[in-house]
């Protein structure tokens, strides 16, 4: 063990504890005892059960989509216990930053809810964040204090360039994520088609035009995220209906699965549906749906965690 990984302290929060763990094997560490507990009342009660003066301490947790509020609490006592423990740097590894879509008004007296988690996070004691793929390269500005936003695509890619598949494009299903689509479309070697999405509601998604060529060919749908799944159901019916091959692949970085995911996801009968591991899927779903195929994000981490402790630049792993 390193000198610095020696004085460094790893904790998990209770929003998904096994990556934690898959974080620290990585690293050939451990995690350190915490108790999180809530009283009767329902209030959160968090305290390290070690002293962490001097240290580098990482907090290591995730926000769920069925625990949001809960899981940003939580991670704001940790950080405020640590801060309080005279802690020597305080690193909150956060692979899926909730509140990311509301980064911008979009209509009148609403919130910039991503703006204000960022602040929380900050004056409760981080001093530095790793994260994956914010929603928008913008809320990395929201942050008074350094922010490490990695990506998954270059895994992404890998992934999908060893099945060594002819004919395929990648899609974007909305201008939005035509910037990221484009850098996995040259990086994987293919054309690139962007689907054209309104919003007449939340969480409802109408497709009405689908700029490039994708007939005959077999389509990778890219998104940062997918929440209830009503996005990308209706480019894959938008896709067939313009003659695209049936044959074709979802993938998406944060898999938030809210509401009638699972279900739409099963009926859409995707090839495959390539996701990290930002967020815990529950073993009942996964077996459920055998398209389903999880990409871990813990040896990205624990590599990040690495370059940082090490002083290293981790520019070339989310560039």
């Amino acid at each position: 063990m390193s000198h610095t990984l020696s004085n460094a302290r790893f904790f998990a929060g209770s929003g998904f504890p096994e990556l934690a763990q898959g974080i620290v094997q990585h690293l050939n560490a451990k995690l350190s005892p915490i108790t999180i507990k809530k009283f009767s009342c329902g209030e959160i009660y968090v305290r390290f059960d070690e002293t962490m003066r001097g240290k580098d301490v990482f907090l290591i947790h995730t926000i769920r989509p069925a625990y949001t509020n809960e899981d940003f609490i939580e991670l704001f006592l940790m950080c405020d216990a640590a801060k309080r423990s005279f802690a020597r740097s305080v690193h909150v590894i956060l692979p899926h930053f909730g509140y990311s879509r509301q980064d911008k008004i979009h209509d009148a007296r609403e919130t910039i809810s991503a703006k204000l988690m960022a602040d929380l996070l900050v004056t409760s004691g981080a001093q530095h964040m790793v994260t994956i793929q914010f929603h928008s390269d913008q809320t990395q500005g929201f942050f008074d204090i350094a922010v490490d936003n990695l990506s998954m695509r270059k895994t992404f890619v890998e992934y999908f360039a060893s099945r060594k598949m002819s004919d395929t494009v990648v899609v974007s299903p909305d201008a939005g994520g035509a910037k990221m689509a484009k850098k996995f479309a040259d990086e994987l070697g293919t054309d690139l088609a962007i689907l054209h999405k309104s919003r007449p509601a939340h969480n409802v998604a109408e497709i009405t035009e689908v700029v490039g060529n994708v007939a005959g060919k077999t389509c990778i749908i890219v998104d940062d995220m997918i929440d209830t799944a009503g996005s990308v159901c209706a480019a894959k019916k938008a896709l067939i209906k313009n003659g695209a091959n049936p044959e074709i692949y979802l993938c998406a970085t944060h898999a938030i699965f809210s509401g009638p995911a699972y279900h739409r996801l099963q009926e859409a009968n995707f090839t495959e549906i390539v996701v990290s591991n930002s967020i815990p899927i529950p073993l009942a779903e996964q077996k459920k749906n055998p398209a389903l195929k999880i990409v871990d994000t813990a040896p990205l981490l624990a590599h990040v965690i690495e370059n940082i402790l090490e002083e290293k630049s981790v520019s070339k792993l989310f560039f």
